[in-house]
């Protein structure tokens, strides 16, 4: 199984090391992202880790929880697609 990151990701990711860059700890950003980078390696064996996203209760969409983060993904037939990462307080809505 694949691991590719969707454009969306990697905003997200840029979002990420820019919030801890304006705090004036670069660092914290830097180590949040490779941690979330390293965590989701591990649904190239384990595709099926993360729940099932409440807010979409479809068996595709999943998430890796990885505080304070929601690493959302799409588990397809060879590859798992990270498509967003958000604050685990943010809710997610249906469209």
């Amino acid at each position: 199984m694949e691991l590719r990151i969707a454009r969306s990701a990697l905003d997200d990711l840029q979002a990420i090391q820019q919030h801890y860059i304006a705090q004036e700890v670069p660092h914290i950003g830097d180590e949040y992202v490779a941690a979330i980078l390293a965590h989701s390696e591990r649904l190239t064996d384990h595709p099926e880790a993360g729940r099932v996203v409440p807010e979409f209760n479809l068996d595709h969409i999943r998430e890796l929880i990885h505080p304070p983060f929601r690493v959302v993904y799409l588990r397809q037939a060879t590859e798992v697609v990270l498509i967003r990462i958000w604050r685990t307080e943010r809710q997610l809505k249906k469209l």
